[in-house]
């Protein structure tokens, strides 16, 4: 058996949750359902746990657990969501992980994801490290194992963050071809990738200037984008003879690898997880083919050939990673004449605002503990399980078990002003085509947050110079104006005291 294929679902949704209580608010875009976790869950989600191979339109014949047989992530906050939200589906999820080590010879379906969606080039080396890090515990308290392989958020891609990776242990993540830039095999010269022209069915290894090295699978973009975007989801069979046909064109020993958004396969596409299935199923069936995940085919088949990245590459805007700063040309709409100028002026706001709190918090934490960036790495114990026992043996563990009350909650309220400073950098923000949607206005409401905490600690009015910026960041509605209306009007409504 020669020829393998891998089938890799990108599983994630941005934090919904309302900053100030903890709890998802009702959605009417999402309606029928409360919110858009609920609904997702209800489409894609829940269904792939269970996804039924039919006869005819009223005879199922078989009911298959797409995630055993599938390489995936979940976004951390999505499944820690759905640990609490949607329990039957979360530990179809674990229990599928299980089953699959046994399919694949001790190499599970699920890899990681940094934390919450950052992109990871245009974060700081600090919140890379803690995004990294947080994303392995987070897996970790999940699945119980550690993982082989992490997603970078929209594959966005630089050398500093494949640095850290493998410094945590991380052997492997996905990229799309275009962020291939040279390719070299043994001693032969390096070779300029172009137009996405070169063997993309097989792993590839990264030597990074520390000495380290990260192995790089591609996916093929062709008939990702084929799933993603065509009609191969609308029938099993097609989907099947397209996706076989495909594998019989590859040369002997090579891996073809597919990735989409995880939602692809009953969100995107009604059914799309039926189509998937009957796909699945039929591969197993195949003496010629073997199904696998990209740790049991890289302990098997070790890269001979290496690669050099497209630094600030990603796998969605073709101008690199500019779609989450700037007005590159990428939105959904086409056809509406719109900028996407706010972009920068967002992000302009958001770093200037993590750099003051960034010396807020180094300036206070540093009155308890040598090491305030150590600790909020290690925090993340107190973020998957935030019991009054555990922030007490949180607190032990880091020596400062002896504080009083108040400062122990002011070592909690310093470390919630952190994680709502990672939060407000969550990729959804800048991706869609207008500042006063949901997404921009809930990393506002994590910015928000954030100032509140850090007023606790510093008596400088941060809020009206952040929202100067905002002012730069104007809406393509008129009746919004800029950034500063859409804070002021969506923002300030949404906070919550006693």
């Amino acid at each position: 058996m020669s020829k393998y294929i891998c089938i890799h679902g990108h599983f994630y949704q941005p934090p919904r949750e309302n900053p100030w209580t903890g709890k998802v608010p009702r959605q009417e875009s999402a309606s029928p359902f409360h919110d858009w976790n609920q609904r997702i869950s209800q489409e894609c989600y829940a269904p792939n746990a269970q996804a039924k191979i039919m006869e005819g339109k009223d005879k199922t014949l078989e009911v298959v657990n797409n995630y055993e047989m599938m390489s995936f992530n979940f976004g951390p906050t999505l499944l820690s969501w759905m640990a609490k939200e949607d329990k039957e589906t979360y530990q179809a999820v674990l229990e599928a992980d299980r089953m699959s080590q046994k399919r694949f010879d001790g190499h599970g379906s699920a890899i990681a994801q940094a934390y919450n969606h950052m992109i990871m080039p245009l974060a700081n080396a600090r919140d890379k490290y803690t995004q990294v890090f947080w994303g392995i515990k987070d897996f970790q308290y999940h699945f119980m194992r550690f993982p082989e392989g992490m997603w970078l958020p929209e594959t966005a891609v630089d050398t500093e963050s494949l640095e850290i990776m493998a410094e945590l242990g991380i052997k492997f993540t996905i990229l799309a071809p275009r962020q291939a830039a040279q390719i070299k095999h043994k001693e032969e010269q390096w070779q300029k990738v172009v137009d996405e022209k070169f063997d993309y069915q097989k792993p590839y290894l990264c030597r990074l200037p520390s000495g380290r090295s990260m192995v790089l699978f591609f996916y093929d973009g062709g008939l990702s984008n084929e799933i993603a975007f065509g009609r191969l989801l609308k029938n099993g069979e097609r989907f099947a003879a397209r996706m076989t046909e495909s594998i019989e064109l590859e040369k002997e020993k090579r891996l073809l690898s597919v990735a989409t958004d995880g939602e692809t396969y009953g969100h995107h596409h009604k059914f799309g997880e039926m189509a998937l299935a009957y796909f699945l199923k039929r591969i197993i069936c195949n003496p010629f083919v073997k199904l696998t995940v990209y740790g049991q085919y890289l302990a098997s088949h070790p890269p001979e050939d290496e690669v050099k990245i497209v630094e600030h590459s990603s796998w969605s805007c073709a101008h690199g990673i500019e779609r989450w700063r700037a007005d590159c040309g990428c939105k959904l709409d086409i056809a509406v004449t719109s900028s996407q100028y706010w972009r920068g002026a967002l992000r302009e706001a958001l770093d200037w605002l993590r750099d003051q709190l960034t010396a807020v918090y180094e300036r206070e934490m540093a009155k308890y503990c040598g090491d305030p960036w150590l600790l909020r790495n290690r925090s993340i114990e107190i973020v998957l399980n935030s019991s009054a026992e555990q922030k007490e043996q949180f607190l032990r563990d880091e020596g400062l078990g002896e504080l009083n009350d108040n400062d122990k909650e002011k070592v909690f309220q310093l470390l919630e002003m952190q994680r709502f400073c990672m939060l407000m950098y969550t990729s959804c923000g800048w991706f869609f085509d207008d500042i006063s949607r949901i997404e921009p206005i809930q990393i506002l409401q994590y910015a928000s947050r954030a100032i509140e905490y850090g007023a606790m600690f510093d008596q400088r009015d941060l809020e009206e110079p952040f929202l100067k910026i905002l002012e730069k960041a104007n809406s393509n509605d008129p009746q919004i104006k800029n950034g500063r209306v859409v804070y002021e009007r969506f923002v300030k409504t949404a906070k919550v005291d006693l």
